[in-house]
This record gives structure tokens, sequence and C-alpha cells, in this order.
């Protein structure tokens, strides 16, 4: 099994109103998540939403990852315009070329954008997990929703197996 972590749509334009207190939680076990997979030299891919009348526009504050998420050099960064972050964007190449068999999907919307990756990596014959409280929404229900039917990992778990 080689584990990669995908970090969607953890930006600016989508961290105000109702998603605020959500993303900051899922935010800490991001920023929790990222040394396991940096010390291991495990893929992180960034995907960013690109979506005019969000303001998530490259150049724009909004595009921008939230602060206290930090991509390095040499990390992937991916631009998408549909929910599925695998849908006409390189994310399948990436992963393929990395030799990557397993996600770990993190980030934002519970309901549209994870869910929808969560299930293109399936159809990609992908192994996809979420990592328990690493995802957001601005709606809790719809959050534990997408939580109870799909895989999950937590944060301690994720840990042994990566050790």
């Amino acid at each position: 099994m080689k584990m990669a972590l995908m970090v969607v749509d953890m930006q600016n334009a989508y961290s105000l109103g109702k998603a605020a207190e959500s993303m900051g939680e899922a935010s800490e076990y991001i920023e929790a998540a990222l040394p396991l997979f940096r010390s291991k030299g495990l893929p992180v891919v960034w995907v960013q939403h690109l979506d005019e009348k969000d303001g998530a526009v490259p150049g724009e504050l909004g595009f921008e990852i939230i602060g206290r998420l930090e991509p390095l050099a040499g990390e992937h960064r991916v631009r998408k315009t549909y929910n599925n972050s695998f849908n006409k964007t390189q994310c399948a190449a990436i992963l393929a070329g990395e030799g990557v068999d397993t996600v770990l999907i993190t980030g934002y919307c519970a309901e549209y954008c994870v869910l929808s990756t969560y299930r293109g990596a399936l159809d990609l014959d992908l192994t996809p997990m979420l990592l328990r409280g690493g995802i957001a929404s601005g709606e809790l229900e719809n959050l534990r929703t997408v939580e109870r039917i799909s895989d999950l990992i937590s944060f301690g778990a994720l840990k042994k197996v990566l050790e």
C-alpha cells in the first residue's frame, strides 16, 4: 500500500460564514497529518477550486490556501473546476506516477467536492479514505452523513499505519 494525502479546497473563499468553524477544526487534523506524510516522503496533493463567483481565482486572496495550512515546495498543486478532483485534472496521473493505490482525502466541502473526489477515486480503482475530523462543511448534518457512508480512519490509526 502506498498512500497519498489530498487536501481539497481548503481555501480562504470558503472559510467564512457557516463553514468557518468546521474548516478551522478540519485544518487542525490536516495540519497534524501533513508531517506524517512528509516524514515518510509520501505524496501530498493540494487541490484548489477555481470559481469566479466565489472569488476563488488565482491572484485573489480567496483562491489561496487558508493560513494555517502551508503547501511545501515540491508538493503537487492542482486546480479544478468540477466537484470531483479527478475530473479533467492531472490528479489521476500524479497519483499513478507516484505509485499510489490509497488516497486519504481531507478538506471542504464534505457533501460536494470531498464526496465527489472520494467516489472519483473509487472509479479509478484507488482505495479512498477520509480522515475523521479532517473534512469540513457548512452543514454539520451533511458532514456526518458523508462520514457515515464513507470509509474513515482516525488520526491515531493513521499514525500507526504510517509508522
